[in-house]
């Protein structure tokens, strides 16, 4: 996937002062290999504010255990929805409560229940849902929950990050009212270019966008609908 620098540093710009990491956060762990695209957040957002990347040399939850047990209070950790139960065996109850101040997670849906459950552990943190594919750098779309806060058994997506614009769109790339699922389409800055040496695959998935003359959209072959109150939530697959 070509990412263009303008829309990684979008990207890391708003991360930086979204997750408080700005003049320093407490910097964040490297838990996973940097061909994964998490490491987009573990690394460049801690190092563009000034603070420090942990790295782990057992990598995967052991890893990052481990990096909370030695070293805590971090500004950010980035992780996939299956790390939180893993953590919360693995970690004493003060480890998980100091371990960072937000939870930023992707990757796959996030189950309302293992937020619960991990803020019930570590209440003075918040969880970020991120969504976001590596065709619109890495996260693009957000919703973050405290302690104490309602969350039914499927956490929203949320809303989109600055620069970027998301539509529910139908088979006539019309938009959907709100509580109708349609087809998430992605614009915005954040846009990667297409795929690198694959025109035919470029054109079936990054469109022209019908909303801005001259503009461009992606095609996630996801699922979701708007809520009333303007959120975003993830239903699934298109194909499934």
């Amino acid at each position: 996937v070509a990412v263009t620098h303008g829309g990684l540093a979008n990207y890391v710009a708003w991360a930086v002062d979204a997750y408080g990491m700005s003049g320093g956060g407490g910097g964040a762990p490297l838990h996973s290999s940097l061909a994964f695209d998490l490491t987009v957040t573990s690394v460049l957002v801690p190092l563009v504010s000034g603070s420090a990347v942990v790295t782990s040399e057992a990598g995967g939850a052991e890893g990052l255990a481990e990096l909370i047990r030695e070293t805590g209070g971090f500004g950010l950790v980035k992780a996939v929805p299956a790390h939180l139960p893993l953590l919360a065996e693995m970690l004493s109850a003060e480890q998980a409560a100091s371990a960072a101040r937000r939870w930023v997670v992707g990757g796959e849906a996030l189950p309302g229940g293992v937020v619960r459950e991990w803020l019930s552990r570590a209440p003075g943190s918040v969880v970020v849902n991120e969504y976001g594919p590596t065709e619109a750098v890495v996260g693009c779309c957000v919703f973050e929950i405290g302690a104490g806060q309602e969350v039914g058994e499927s956490v929203p997506i949320g809303r989109p990050i600055a620069n970027t614009r998301l539509y529910v769109l139908d088979e006539y790339l019309q938009p959907v009212a709100p509580g109708v699922a349609g087809e998430l389409y992605i614009a915005g800055v954040q846009l990667a270019r297409g795929y690198v040496k694959r025109p035919g695959l470029t054109a079936e998935r990054f469109t022209a966008n019908p909303f801005e003359p001259g503009g461009r959209m992606y095609r996630t072959g996801d699922v979701a609908r708007w809520t009333g109150d303007g959120l975003l939530e993830y239903l699934g697959r298109a194909d499934e």
